[in-house]
């Protein structure tokens, strides 16, 4: 009985951290990463387990987001082909380098990321497309590997620098941003360290089924909720949850 009460709180925990992640365009390592260390695993095994089942989040999130259409094929490459490699390196250190003073920095970073938003009344409500092409185009791409770097290593609230990172450098509105979020680290970005974590270290696999069943089903419900709601929701959903990650980074 208790292994099953167990695997229901994993369930519930992930299904409702995904949920508001997809909804939000990132932040379920919130709660996901922090009840799996809770529960009893190291970091870096808590780490590479809730990287796996993130990538459901992606899935399902993608499901959803697919039938609405939007994306744009040469983006969705240049998001890729800049923020893998980061991904990939930062996976591939972070098991190596104890995070808490980076934990602390990127909380502080994430929690400016929210007020921020708060202070831009308008920020991300319209599309506005800028930066596309020539030099912007090429910092934009360093700001992704840079958000890809932090994304293989540290994990929470990663995807939320991506969201803004759209929204401010390139000009999406945050329903488009969170697409390309959700779609491309969720799928993408995570699976990649998800496949460099699981190699270079240890990962909890009897808890993963829970986990990404939680993970799947929250993350087709949120994107559902972002569909429905649009950029006014989205924008003080985007606010409420970096405010959150960014204080529970710093707290710890």
């Amino acid at each position: 009985m208790g292994q099953v009460l167990e695997h229901f709180i994993l369930f519930l925990i992930s299904l409702l951290a995904n949920l508001f992640s997809a909804f939000a365009g990132g932040g379920a390592g919130l709660l996901q990463l922090p009840l799996l260390i809770f529960l009893g695993l190291p970091f870096g095994v808590a780490l590479a387990t809730h990287k796996i089942a993130s990538v459901a989040l992606g899935v399902g999130a993608t499901i959803r987001h697919l039938r609405e259409g939007g994306l744009r094929r040469q983006f969705v490459v240049f998001i890729l082909a800049t923020g893998v490699p980061g991904v990939l390196l930062g996976a591939s250190l972070i098991l190596q380098v104890p995070g808490r003073y980076a934990e602390i920095a990127l909380g502080m970073l994430t929690l400016g990321l929210g007020i921020y938003s708060v202070s831009k009344k308008q920020l991300g409500l319209t599309e506005e497309p800028r930066n596309r092409a020539g030099s912007g185009l090429f910092w934009g791409g360093l700001g992704l590997f840079g958000i890809g770097v932090l994304n293989g290593s540290l994990t929470s609230g990663t995807g939320l620098f991506v969201t803004l990172w759209l929204v401010r450098w390139f000009g999406a509105d945050y329903r488009q941003a969170v697409t390309y979020t959700l779609v491309l680290v969720g799928m993408f970005w995570n699976g990649s360290g998800a496949v460099t974590l699981s190699l270079l270290g240890e990962v909890q696999w009897d808890w993963l089924p829970a986990l990404l069943a939680g993970s799947f089903l929250g993350g087709y419900a949120g994107a559902h909720l972002a569909i429905l709601k649009g950029n006014v929701w989205i924008k003080r959903a985007f606010e409420v949850v970096t405010v959150l990650v960014g204080i529970k980074l710093i707290v710890g």
